[in-house]
Parts: structure tokens; C-alpha cells; sequence
């Protein structure tokens, strides 16, 4: 697999479209984090890290999903970065980007608070 991220993207992704409450990704340090941030933000319900797996808990309200969106924005074979202050919006506020910076891999809004800036990784509305 030459993209680790976009796998757990497009895992997220088929499992919303398929209306599934669960999905199992296989764990590595990157997605472990990238799920965090998905957590800290309040648009998934639970993760749990267990052997060489993550399991993540959807969150639905009204049979809507939390997550509209999910897109990689930074590839393998073409990195994106930005700095704190150039950070786009997405939807106008609603959604965000993760990033992975020198300070570890936040969301946008950690970004602009910590002054620092890095690759964006995806985002999410």
C-alpha cells in the first residue's frame, strides 16, 4: 500500500456510504492520530486501538452521518503545505483540515491557535 492515509480515508468513506456504524482500519502511528483529531473534533463517536487495529465507531444523528466529506489534499507524489496564516477554509468555517506539523498532527484551528504551520493532510466537512 503506497498511501496509508488515503486507505483510511476511503475505509471512512465506503463505510458511511454503506451505512455501516463500525469500520476496522489496520493501525499505524499516522492513522492513529488522524482518527484523534477526527475525535477531538466531534466527528466520529469512539476509536479503540486494539492489536494491530483500529476500530472506529461512526456518529450518527437522525440517521445523517457526521461526516459529509472526507478528501486526501496532500499526496505522495504531491505534498501541500501551509503555513498558520494561510490556512484555506473549508465550507466556510464548517469543516477543517488536518495537518501534520512539527508540534505533532492537530486540525486547523490547533494550527492557527499554535502559530505553526505544516502539511495538510485532508479535510473534512
Amino acid at each position: 500500500m503506497t498511501d496509508p492515509i488515503a486507505d483510511l480515508l476511503t475505509r471512512i468513506r465506503n463505510a458511511i456510504m454503506r451505512g455501516k456504524t463500525s469500520v476496522k482500519v489496520p493501525k499505524s502511528n499516522i492513522k492513529v492520530e488522524v482518527v484523534k483529531v477526527l475525535y477531538d473534533m466531534k466527528f466520529i463517536k469512539s476509536y479503540q486501538v486494539v492489536d494491530d487495529d483500529i476500530d472506529i465507531v461512526l456518529k450518527y444523528k437522525k440517521g445523517e452521518n457526521r461526516i459529509s466529506g472526507i478528501v486526501r489534499v496532500s499526496k505522495p507524489s504531491l505534498r501541500i503545505y501551509s503555513s498558520y496564516k494561510s490556512i484555506p477554509k473549508v465550507l466556510n468555517g464548517l469543516g477543517f483540515y488536518i495537518l501534520s506539523t512539527p508540534q505533532g498532527v492537530i486540525s486547523d484551528r490547533e494550527a492557527k491557535d499554535k502559530k505553526v504551520g505544516g502539511e495538510l493532510i485532508c479535510k473534512v466537512w
